[in-house]
């Protein structure tokens, strides 16, 4: 995708998230030098600096929902830097910010795919499936519910932005998965989302369920967005989140399945959340997202220095 020029986009959002620390996400990455990075596989880099949600009215919805007019804010304003960017025949790379940038980005992805007649696919890497209604998330977090959104479910109408081109159930591939609300584990069954946990991968491995995925796409003309949790990781290799799961994907897993993505050319656009460095040892997460982010657009094992 060398021929394409990247736009890195900084979306500081900690609104959705019930821990602070997510906004200063983008500025990590950046320090650890992700620009560097894509600029070194050959990519023309460009660094829009950090969008800023315009004030709008509040919004009123169900009690209970935390910072609902600021994500609203920000959902709005991450469709229009995306559109912008697709607009521009830019890659963008989303830098979070926790999940819920994923309201904005991955429904903005999904209606530029539809204008362009091609069908859209969601590749989720994460501990959780965010697949949560404004109606049955218990804590109120809105960083649980971006699946839900992008996929058209109701509650959303009136309060957010309409989604005109939703996600297809059977289009989204969720792996990683290992922290699930019994409400969330019923809806996936019965709308078939492809889903592979922890313990299917642990049995398969990565390359099989992901391999099937992306010929998927690549047989139906599609594009792909992907949308990366730092807690997919196991907390060991990456401390810095908020939600951290034991017993997530190793290092050799992730950036495996960032090359196989590469090797697809299928990918159009990239989310990097939930990364907090507050709770970062040295750098060491920050580095390691944005050294995957890398992976996702074409560094190899060989471009990796000893």
């Amino acid at each position: 995708m060398q021929e394409r020029g990247i736009r890195l986009i900084g979306c500081p959002v900690e609104t959705g998230a019930g821990r602070r620390g997510c906004q200063m996400g983008p500025d990590a990455l950046r320090t650890a030098g992700i620009g560097d990075m894509l600029s070194a596989l050959g990519y023309a880099v460009e660094d829009s600096g950090n969008v800023v949600p315009a004030a709008i009215a509040p919004v009123e919805g169900r009690p209970g929902l935390r910072n609902l007019t600021e994500t609203v804010a920000w959902t709005v304003a991450l469709q229009e830097a995306a559109g912008r960017a697709f607009a521009d025949d830019r890659f963008p790379i989303f830098l979070g910010g926790d999940h819920s940038i994923a309201l904005g980005t991955v429904s903005a992805a999904a209606r530029h795919a539809a204008s362009c007649g091609r069908p859209f696919f969601l590749l989720w890497l994460d501990a959780h499936p965010d697949f949560h209604s404004l109606d049955s998330t218990d804590s109120g977090n809105l960083h649980g519910t971006p699946v839900a959104y992008v996929t058209g479910h109701d509650s959303f109408a009136g309060l957010f932005p309409d989604v005109p081109s939703p996600v297809a159930f059977q289009n989204i591939c969720m792996m990683g998965i290992r922290s699930v609300d019994p409400v969330e584990r019923r809806k996936l069954s019965e709308k078939g989302v492809e889903v592979h946990d922890m313990r299917w991968l642990d049995e398969t491995g990565v390359v099989r369920p992901l391999r099937g995925f992306l010929e998927r796409v690549e047989a139906a003309g599609g594009v792909l967005h992907v949308s990366l949790d730092v807690d997919f990781l196991d907390p060991t290799i990456a401390p810095a989140v908020g939600t951290t799961v034991p017993g997530g994907a190793t290092f050799r897993e992730a950036h495996l399945i960032m090359e196989m993505v590469h090797e697809s050319g299928l990918a159009r656009s990239l989310d990097i959340v939930e990364l907090n460095p507050f709770l970062d040892h040295a750098g060491m997460t920050a580095t390691l997202m944005a050294d995957l982010c890398a992976s996702g657009m074409g560094k190899t094992v060989m471009d990796r220095p000893t």
